[in-house]
C-alpha cells in the first residue's frame, strides 16, 4: 500500500530545514504566565475600545443623517 509512504513524504516535508534551529524553552514562573495574560488582556480590551470608538463615530454619522433625512 502506497498510502504510508505518502504520508512519510508528507510528514518530512513539513519539517524545518537542518539549518533552523528552534528557540530554546525556558520555564516560566506562575507570576509571569499571570503577567502576560494580563498584558494580552490589556491589548485585546485596547484593539476593542478602538474599535468601538470608530463603530461609535458610525453610528452618529447615521443618526444625523436620519434626523435630517426627518426634518427634510
Amino acid at each position: 500500500m502506497n498510502m504510508v509512504a505518502d504520508k512519510k513524504q508528507e510528514a518530512s516535508a513539513a519539517k524545518p530545514s537542518e539549518g533552523a534551529k528552534k528557540k530554546s524553552w525556558i520555564k516560566k514562573t506562575p507570576v509571569e504566565i499571570i503577567l502576560e495574560q494580563v498584558k494580552k488582556q490589556e491589548d485585546k480590551v485596547a484593539q476593542l475600545r478602538k474599535e468601538l470608538a470608530k463603530e461609535e463615530g458610525a453610528l452618529q454619522k447615521m443618526q444625523k443623517a436620519t434626523d435630517a433625512l426627518k426634518a427634510g
